[in-house]
């Protein structure tokens, strides 16, 4: 029965074994996660890295993950431009069927200009700011805000106000930290699949998350894709890049 749970746990992780965090035989590495940070995983390479300078990295999208991300404003593009010109050249009337395809146009478009942004967010190493940061905003500034809160004076508040201070800063986290606190390089598997209306299970795979292990053993997502050798070669790059170790559990 042990052995079972252990290959369904397996299965599920997409490690190809069971291993114990103790043989990295660091303190943190036992009291760091060793889950997927976030469910779900791309079946393709999605970023490759790329060095701007010596003290500079970056991870920037592939040519092919930004035809996939581009395709629904594209989508949207064509069909809100089919739309006025059926309406200017074709004769075609605005009435509520018509203005229904505008609307779905529109809103197709705007998603997929939503989702462009936000996969072609900037994930970077820079030692000259002493920062990674994976999103748009001044990592300098959001660590001074962050900063200023913790001296501020402590004051009561409300619970759901708390709740809210708590989620901001956990979301904070997921965007930046100090390379001096970076501790070590994470290397995790995950199964994934894809589901069917119905939902059947199809186009099992894996996919590779590489995170940042802090100090404290909280752990910052990188990037996350399919393609194992390159994530390790990039992870390699990153772990000469800031003298750090690299802790691969696949």
């Amino acid at each position: 029965m042990a052995s079972k749970l252990d290959e369904m746990i397996r299965s599920m992780s997409g490690n190809r074994e069971m291993f114990e965090p103790s043989e990295f035989d660091d303190p943190v590495a036992m009291q760091t996660d060793w889950t997927p940070t976030k469910r779900g995983g791309t079946n393709f390479r999605s970023h490759k890295l790329a060095e701007s300078n010596s003290e500079r990295l970056e991870f920037r999208l592939t040519t092919g993950a930004k035809l996939i991300y581009l395709i629904l404003l594209v989508v949207g593009f064509v069909v809100v431009v089919a739309y006025f010109c059926k309406v200017l050249f074709g004769g075609w009337q605005v009435d509520g069927d018509n203005l229904c395809l505008l609307g779905f146009g529109l809103v197709i478009m705007i998603v997929g200009g939503c989702v462009f942004y936000i996969k072609t967010a900037p994930i970077v190493f820079d030692k000259q700011r002493g920062f990674f940061w994976n999103t748009r905003k001044n990592p300098e500034l959001m660590c001074e805000k962050r900063n200023s809160k913790q001296v501020a004076e402590p004051k009561k508040v409300h619970a759901s106000e708390h709740s809210w201070i708590v989620g901001k800063s956990r979301n904070t986290l997921k965007h930046f930290a100090e390379l001096e606190k970076v501790h070590a390089l994470q290397i995790i598997a995950e199964l994934c699949s894809n589901e069917t209306e119905r939902g059947r299970r199809t186009k099992t795979y894996h996919s590779y998350e590489l995170n940042l292990v802090l100090e404290d053993g909280k752990r910052i997502n990188v990037i996350d894709h399919k393609n194992q050798d390159r994530l390790r070669e990039d992870a390699g790059t990153i772990s000469a890049f800031l003298d750090k170790p690299i802790w691969d559990a696949t």
